[in-house]
């Protein structure tokens, strides 16, 4: 079902060779989501308008975020990334689950973790580099909600009994619903969900204050719903792990996905699909979506053994993280060299595929070297 490709890890000190399960359809599928983040949009977008000289209304909506409720293609991108954390946890986590770890070493290795990707998180969009206390934004990235999401997802993994798995996951979009739509917001009454008026915007404001980012997501009630994500991910994980036949995988797959996407749409009419919230729904119709991506991956990758298409995906996704971090403030630095007087048309155009291209090759000197970054 999966190669299996060796790596010298360290171990109480000691080089030890440790066989991983390898699933190229999961590497190509996180490298394809990193794309449309390192400027692969851009790039896209500007190929579009030399061919069609105008893009269409429909096709600008899934190349953005709409403004409140609704879903478009550019929505997936931070869903999915969290969803793919969650495919691999079952792997990682399978000495801890079976017994045979040291439930001490996972404890480091959790806080460890999770330190790192807020700390990185932070460095992308909390201003932490500019080293002004009234600048920083405590809580603002997408690799603090996986921070979130893989604290909690490890924990339920460990401690939770594997036929429970999907009530947590459902109990978590539960707990955020009726917290979202029935608790009664002080001064407001129940059921509000305007940009500045919802619990989750509530109870941001009341702990981050003015360490807050200023923008109408919200993240700490909201990590009930980045972790169900994760959850999510971990559920399509576990099919990779235990089923053996390759269509079975892919077409559990299938049936996960259109189930999520009917009671996403469903849940929907109450609590409707705002990515800015990460409400129950949205959870469940992008986690649809992310589901029959990866069998779409699955199915021409690994039992089509079509593969050599998706290998520059695959140089992106085997270091995400650095691409992630690293394209952002590549751009920065572009653009400061070639200062204040640059053409419109080179910010919009040449820019973005200058910094798709250096980001990739320096990516795939990483991969031909085989240093990986694993947070």
């Amino acid at each position: 079902m999966s190669e299996t490709s060796e790596k010298n890890m360290p171990i109480n000190g000691k080089a030890v060779t440790v066989s991983m399960p390898r699933v190229l359809a999961v590497d190509a599928l996180r490298g394809f989501d990193m794309f449309w983040i390192i400027q692969g949009k851009e790039v896209i977008v500007s190929l579009l308008i030399l061919v069609m000289g105008n893009i269409p209304p429909w096709l600008q909506y899934h190349f953005s975020h709409p403004e409140w409720e609704g879903f478009s293609a550019w929505d997936i991108i931070m869903p999915l990334f969290l969803f793919i954390t969650g495919v691999t946890i079952p792997f990682s986590m399978e000495k801890y689950i079976s017994g045979q770890g040291n439930r001490r070493r996972f404890y480091m290795r959790l806080f460890r973790r999770f330190l790192l990707l807020w700390i990185l998180g932070m460095l992308v969009q909390g201003n932490l580099l500019a080293f002004d206390i009234n600048k920083l934004h405590l809580f603002s990235n997408t690799l603090q909600a996986i921070a979130v999401g893989y604290l909690v997802s490890s924990l339920v993994l460990l401690y939770v009994p594997f036929q429970f798995h999907v009530l947590v996951t459902l109990g978590l979009l539960v707990v955020y619903w009726v917290w979202m739509m029935f608790i009664p917001l002080p001064g407001v009454g129940t059921g509000v969900l305007q940009p500045e008026q919802n619990w989750a915007m509530y109870i941001d404001e009341l702990i981050l204050g003015r360490f807050r980012d200023g923008t109408h997501y919200t993240w700490i009630l909201s990590s009930l719903g980045f972790s169900a994500t994760v959850m999510l991910g971990t559920h399509a994980g576990y099919i990779l792990r235990k089923v053996q036949s390759r269509w079975k995988v892919f077409w559990s797959y299938i049936i996960v996905g259109i189930l999520c996407l009917f009671l996403g749409w469903l849940w929907s009419w109450h609590f409707p699909i705002i990515k800015h919230i990460w409400s129950s729904s949205m959870v469940l119709w992008s986690g649809g979506w992310c589901f029959l991506l990866l069998a779409l991956f699955y199915l021409i990758m690994e039992i089509g053994g079509i593969a050599k298409w998706a290998f520059p995906f695959i140089i992106i996704g085997s270091n995400a993280i650095i691409a992630y971090i690293g394209a952002p403030f590549l751009k920065e630095g572009i653009l400061w060299l070639l200062g204040d007087k640059t053409p419109l048309f080179v910010i919009k155009h040449i820019v973005p595929l200058t910094v798709l291209v250096i980001t990739w090759l320096i990516l795939y000197f990483l991969y031909r070297k085989k240093w990986f970054l694993r947070v």
